[in-house]
């Protein structure tokens, strides 16, 4: 039982974009409400996106609001995905991210990293010109 990165990650200008996508292994994804963190040089690792398990609940989707309007969460369930796609990207943004996943009874907060099971093995992100 895994979370892995499937792809994504890399080295872009500022104003561009890149996508990141996780694939689960060994368990199914739709009992999973599943989340996107990050960290930069020297900071502390910070939720960026949330996507519940219950897509009609009416937080099925959150956003930092430092990206919001910016990046983008979505989910497959039938693929097993997560993928989160980041545009008008800035220096701020620059860090690893990592892909994580939560049991759908979970209660803590979305942006508590201690409440997820899973957790992919990150990838970089650097946005430099």
């Amino acid at each position: 039982q895994v979370l892995y990165v499937e792809s994504g990650g890399g080295l872009v200008q500022p104003g561009g974009s890149l996508s990141v996508s996780c694939r689960a292994s060994g368990f199914n994804l739709y009992d999973y409400s599943v989340a996107w963190f990050r960290q930069g040089p020297g900071k502390e690792l910070e939720g960026v996106s949330y996507s519940s398990h219950n897509s009609a609940a009416a937080d099925s989707t959150v956003y930092a609001s430092s990206v919001k309007g910016r990046f983008t969460i979505s989910r497959d369930n039938v693929k097993h995905t997560v993928t989160l796609q980041m545009n008008n990207l800035n220096a701020a943004d620059t860090g690893t991210y990592y892909c994580a996943a939560r049991w759908r009874g979970a209660q803590a907060p979305w942006d508590h990293r201690v409440s997820y099971d899973y957790w992919g093995q990150g990838t970089q992100v650097t946005v430099s010109s």
